[in-house]
């Protein structure tokens, strides 16, 4: 299993949101290297949900229930989609403050490409971040 994160505004997706819906399309990606970390998910994946802009926190845990196929929003048809379903909430939000506060988290991702949408997170990284929200890691 690989781990992930993925972000959106809660303005226009929030949490909340995917967790009443049950599932949701993870489309509208166009940038290159966050397309390329969408096709190298599989079914079963998870990856952090991570409220940007507004809250700049990691707040649920989602899995890939689909693994990559063509958005239907991009005209170009190079970029590509996946649909993720909610697993759990954090019991405790991850901010972005407290992920820089930690030594061990300085090189994730989440740090050093801080506008990439769709990263990937190491297994150890995944765990600290998964105890810092209070819940176990899978």
């Amino acid at each position: 299993m690989a781990y992930w994160l993925v972000k959106s505004e809660p303005s226009s997706y929030a949490w909340e949101r995917l967790v009443k819906e049950g599932k949701a399309h993870w489309d509208g990606v166009r940038n290159h290297q966050a397309a390329a970390n969408l096709r190298a998910m599989k079914i079963g994946d998870r990856a952090f949900f991570y409220h940007s802009n507004e809250g700049l926190a990691v707040v649920g845990i989602a899995e890939i229930a689909k693994a990559a196929y063509p958005d239907p929003s991009d005209k170009t048809g190079k970029f590509v989609m996946v649909d993720l379903k909610p697993v759990m909430p954090m019991k405790e939000p991850v901010t972005l403050a407290a992920i820089k506060a930690e030594p061990k988290l300085k090189d994730i991702a989440l740090v050093r490409l801080s506008r990439l949408s769709v990263q990937p997170v190491d297994a150890v990284a995944w765990k600290l971040i998964c105890k810092m929200g209070g819940v176990r890691p899978e």
